[in-house]
C-alpha cells in the first residue's frame, strides 16, 4: 500500500479574479504532487474557493449578481484558470458546498463542548479587505496588515478562547521545529504569540451571507473559522487527514500557523504536520496588488510562451519563502538562456547526433566516468533540495550538469570522430554520455516543466509514460542500448524578447478587461489630460506636510464639508474645511495622518476658516481618496 500525501493550497477568496499570484502557490503544490507521485506516494492536492463574508456579499452586489451568482462565476474562473495552467488537483471544495457546512460546524460544536467558546459582544475596528479584527485600534485606524482604513464595528459575537493556546502554541512550535517553514516566518509568528492572544472573534451576526451557526440564532460563522475547515472538509472520510503540507502566502502565516492548530487543538482534532509560508511576488520590484494596479495574469502568459516557461521560472528565479520579483522581460531572457540554450539545445544537438552517427539508435556505451559521478550527485542533490523546497538551488545544481555535458561534448568533438572508424567506442561514449544525461534530466524535471519533458521523453524513444518512472531508483545507465529514437522536434523555440513581451501586454490588457467585466467592474476611464507642465521652481513653493487629525464635524448645511483640527506640529491645530463628506464618516478621521498644503492663503467656507488644504485623489465617481502614512510618520514632515 502506498503511503499518504496530502497538500493543500490557500482557499482563495472570490473579491478577486485569478492572477499570477494566485498561480505561484498553486504551481508550487502541483510540482509537489507531480514529485511526490514519482516517489511512490498516493498524492491528493486540494485547492478551492473561500465563498463568504461580507466583501463577497459587497462584490456580488457591485456586480449586479446575488451572492450565489457571483461565487459561481468567480469559483468556475479558478477551475478554468487551473485546467489552462496544466494544474492537476485532486480536490475543488468550495465553502458554500453543504458538505463543507457540516463540517465547520461539527469543529464549532466540538469546540463549544470542550469549553473553549463563549458568547458576548464586540466593539472596534474591523478591516473589511482582510476579514481582520483590530485589536486596540482607534476609530480610521489602518489595518496592520493591508494599510487601509478600519470601519467601527459593534456586534453580539461566539468567542473563542485563543488566550488559552500560547503556551500550547509556543511548544508546539518548541518540539515540532519544522512546523511552520521558512525560519522567519516561524521566528514572525513565535514573536506574535509570545506578545499575548486575546480571545477571536469566529460569528458575525451583522451579515448573512456565511455558514449558519447551531443553535446562534442569526450568527453566521466568520471568515477564518469557516476557510480553514476546508482543508478537512475536502477530504472528510476519506482517511487523508492530517494534511502533510499547508502551501501559503506570508500575508496569511498567522491565521494558519496560530489560529488553526488552537482550533484544531481545541476540538481534538490532528495537526497538520507543516506550513509553508511563501514570500510575496513582485511586479519590477513592487507588491503585486489590486490596489496597485500592477496584477500579472497567467494566461496571457501561458498563450504566447506556454505553462512551462512560466513554472520554470518562477521555480528558477525565486527562492521559495523569500520574495521575488517578476517582470516579462526577466521571464522571456530566462526562457531563452535556460529552456532554449541549455535544455532544448542539449535535446536538439544529442538526438540528432544519435540519428545522423548512430543510425538513430541509442549507442552501447557505460558512458563518461566523470560525468557520470556528476549525475549520480546531481541525482541526489536535487532530490534533496526538492524536498526541503529549494526548488531554485536543485534546479541551479541540474543546470551545472547540463553546462558540463554541452562542454564535454565540445571536448569531444563528435562531429570529428564520427569520421574516424577506429574511434567508434569514443562516439559511442559522448553520444551515449549526452542521451543519459539527458534522459536524466528529463525525470527530474517532469514534475516542473511536465509538458515539455514528455515531449523530450518522446524523443528519446522511451515507452513507459514519464510519470510512472520511479524517482527513488533513478540511476546512471537506464536507458536501454540500441533503443530507437523518436522525431526530433524543437521543445523550446527561441522567442523575439520585443515582440514576445508585445504579445503578453496585449493579451493582459484583454484578459484583464475581461476579469473586470466578470466582477462587475466598469472599463477604466481614460486618463484626464494633465495640467500644463511646471518648473521645479513652481513645485518649491507648495508647502506639503503630514499632519493628524485631532477632531472632525459635519459643516451644518453642507452635505459635502467636513470641519477639522489637524496638527501639523506647529503648536496648535488648524481649522481645515474639507469636501471629503461623501467618502468619510468624521469619527473616521479621528487620529488618521493626511498630507496637508500648508502654505495657502486661508479662506472662508460656510463661515468657517480653512487653513490649508488636504490631498485627496479624486475617482471617476468623484469620491475623494485620502493620501495615508505609516504611524511612525512624524507630524509636521515635509513632502518633497
Amino acid at each position: 500500500m502506498k503511503p499518504k500525501y496530502y497538500l493543500t493550497t490557500p482557499i482563495y477568496y472570490v473579491n478577486a479574479a485569478p492572477h499570477i499570484g494566485h498561480a505561484y502557490t498553486t504551481l508550487v503544490a502541483d510540482t509537489i504532487r507531480r514529485l511526490k507521485r514519482m516517489q511512490g506516494y498516493e498524492v491528493v492536492l486540494t485547492t478551492g474557493t473561500d465563498e463568504h463574508g461580507q466583501k463577497v456579499e459587497r462584490s456580488a452586489a457591485a456586480a449586479g449578481k446575488s451572492p450565489e451568482e457571483f461565487t459561481d462565476i468567480i469559483s468556475n474562473e479558478f477551475r478554468e484558470q487551473w485546467q489552462k495552467l496544466g494544474i492537476e488537483a485532486d480536490r475543488f471544495q468550495r465553502t458554500t458546498n453543504p458538505a463543507h457546512h457540516k463540517v465547520v460546524q461539527d469543529l464549532f460544536k466540538r469546540c463549544l463542548a470542550n469549553g473553549y467558546i463563549y458568547k458576548g459582544s464586540y466593539t472596534g475596528q474591523y478591516c473589511l479587505y482582510d476579514e481582520l479584527y483590530v485589536n486596540e485600534a482607534k476609530p480610521g485606524d489602518p489595518c496592520p496588515e493591508c494599510g487601509r482604513p478600519t470601519e467601527t464595528v459593534t456586534e453580539e459575537n461566539y468567542f473563542f478562547k485563543l488566550s488559552a493556546f500560547q503556551q500550547k502554541l509556543l511548544d508546539l512550535y518548541e518540539s515540532q521545529p519544522d512546523f511552520i517553514l521558512p525560519e522567519i516566518r516561524r521566528n514572525e509568528v513565535i514573536s506574535f504569540v509570545k506578545q499575548g492572544l486575546s480571545d477571536l472573534s469566529i460569528s458575525r451576526t451583522s451579515i448573512k451571507w456565511g455558514i449558519p451557526v447551531p443553535d446562534g440564532a442569526n450568527h453566521v460563522f466568520y471568515v477564518w473559522f469557516d476557510a480553514l475547515s476546508t482543508y478537512m472538509s475536502a477530504v472528510e472520510g476519506e482517511n487523508l487527514w492530517p494534511a502533510d503540507l499547508h502551501l501559503i502566502g506570508k500575508e496569511i502565516v498567522r491565521f494558519h500557523a496560530v489560529y488553526w492548530p488552537a482550533f484544531l487543538m481545541a476540538a481534538g482534532i490532528e495537526l497538520p504536520k507543516r506550513i509553508f509560508a511563501h514570500g510575496w511576488l513582485l511586479f519590477e520590484h513592487d507588491k503585486m496588488s489590486k490596489s496597485r494596479g500592477n496584477i500579472v495574469r497567467a494566461t496571457p502568459i501561458q498563450e504566447v510562451m506556454g505553462f512551462d516557461a512560466l513554472r520554470y521560472f518562477l521555480l528558477r528565479e525565486i527562492v521559495f519563502g523569500s520574495d521575488g520579483s517578476f517582470s516579462y522581460d526577466a521571464l522571456v531572457n530566462r526562457y531563452n538562456a535556460d529552456l532554449t540554450n541549455g535544455l532544448g539545445n542539449l535535446s536538439s544537438r544529442a538526438l540528432t547526433m544519435i540519428r545522423n552517427y548512430c543510425g538513430g539508435e541509442i549507442p552501447a556505451s557505460a558512458g563518461d566516468p566523470a560525468i557520470a559521478a556528476e549525475a549520480r550527485e546531481t541525482i541526489a542533490s536535487y532530490l534533496a533540495s526538492m524536498e526541503k523546497f529549494e526548488f531554485s538551488k536543485a534546479l541551479e545544481a541540474l543546470w551545472a550538469l547540463l553546462g558540463a555535458v554541452d562542454r564535454f561534448i565540445v571536448q569531444q568533438e563528435p562531429w570529428k570522430i564520427a569520421k574516424k572508424p577506429q574511434m567508434k567506442e569514443k562516439l559511442a561514449a559522448t553520444l551515449y554520455t549526452a542521451a543519459e544525461t539527458l534522459r536524466i534530466a528529463t525525470v527530474l524535471l517532469a514534475p516542473v516543466i511536465p509538458e515539455s519533458t514528455a515531449k523530450i521523453w518522446e524523443q528519446l524513444g522511451m515507452t513507459t509514460p514519464l510519470a510512472e518512472t520511479d524517482l527513488r531508483t533513478l540511476a546512471w545507465g537506464q536507458i536501454p542500448a540500441g533503443q530507437k529514437i523518436g522525431e526530433i522536434a524543437p521543445v523550446f523555440p527561441r522567442l523575439d524578447v520585443k515582440n514576445s513581451i508585445e504579445k503578453m501586454r496585449a493579451l493582459e490588457a484583454k484578459e484583464s478587461a475581461r476579469q473586470a467585466a466578470l466582477m462587475g467592474k466598469a472599463p477604466a476611464e481614460p486618463l484626464a489630460p494633465l495640467a500644463p507642465r511646471i518648473t521645479i521652481d513652481d513645485f518649491a513653493k507648495v508647502d506639503m506636510r503630514v499632519g493628524q487629525i485631532l477632531s472632525a464635524e459635519p459643516v451644518k448645511g453642507a452635505d459635502k464639508l467636513i470641519h477639522m483640527q489637524v496638527d501639523i506640529g506647529e503648536g496648535a491645530p488648524r481649522s481645515i474645511v474639507a469636501g471629503i463628506a461623501a467618502a468619510y464618516k468624521p469619527e473616521q478621521l479621528v487620529g488618521r495622518k493626511v498630507a496637508i498644503v500648508a502654505n495657502l492663503e486661508p479662506r472662508k467656507l460656510r463661515g468657517i476658516e480653512s487653513n490649508g488644504m488636504v490631498v485627496a485623489a479624486s475617482l471617476a465617481d468623484g469620491k475623494p481618496v485620502l493620501t495615508g502614512f505609516p504611524a511612525d510618520t512624524p507630524v509636521g514632515a515635509k513632502l518633497k
